[in-house]
């Protein structure tokens, strides 16, 4: 997993309230464990009329927010099923930070588990933050420091400090346990002296 510590980037302004798994991305779509190949069907029903023709002036195509690597949300993002697609998508379309007023705790912990980033700030924040990225203006997400910086704008952010650790190190569950690999093949070796049985056959 890619570690995330700074990014300095161009931000999506999306801040439609309530929106839920199914909008990220549509049960249709869940064909596949690979965790690339979604971010194509992401946010479908904003970006396709029924006919697939793409809805002109959507904030995900246009080229005013081409390379995007922060998602400015709504209120309860991410609500819904607990699909872990969702995040895959968002990750595939290139974003590595969401920030709304609020999200849904299970699409936040999965949001961990692929190195997406998820900010909580106060609703008053994430408007002024959507203003300027509809202006044009970068944002500084800064993760060690639990920071986001936008011109003269400064907010700090809380975040747990588990998922804090497994983002700036890049380690996901497989990861972190892989880290106490000696620690594991050292139990196992005495466990294999005390209990023999339990390694035959």
């Amino acid at each position: 997993m890619e570690k995330f510590t700074k990014i300095t980037a161009t931000a999506t302004p999306f801040p439609r309230v309530n929106v839920d798994t199914d909008i990220i991305i549509p049960a249709k779509h869940l064909k596949s464990i690979k965790r690339s190949g979604f971010g194509v069907h992401a946010f479908e029903t904003v970006r396709f009329n029924a006919d697939g023709s793409p809805i002109p002036d959507n904030v995900f195509d246009g080229p005013k927010y081409k390379g995007s690597k922060i998602l400015i949300a709504g209120d309860n993002f991410g609500c819904g099923s607990s699909r872990e697609h969702a995040p895959w998508a968002i990750a595939d379309m290139g974003f590595r930070c969401i920030i709304a007023p609020s999200f849904a705790d299970i699409f936040a912990g999965n949001c961990v588990k692929n190195g997406i980033l998820t900010v909580a700030l106060p609703q008053e924040a994430v408007d002024a933050l959507v203003l300027a990225a509809e202006a044009g203006h970068q944002i500084t997400v800064d993760l060690q420091d639990q920071t986001v910086t936008c011109q003269n704008a400064h907010y700090e952010f809380d975040y747990n400090p588990e998922h804090k650790k497994k983002l700036l190190e890049g380690l996901d569950e497989i990861g972190q346990t892989l880290t106490a690999s000696a620690a594991i093949a050292s139990f196992e070796s005495k466990q294999k002296l005390m209990m023999p049985w339990l390694y035959r056959g």
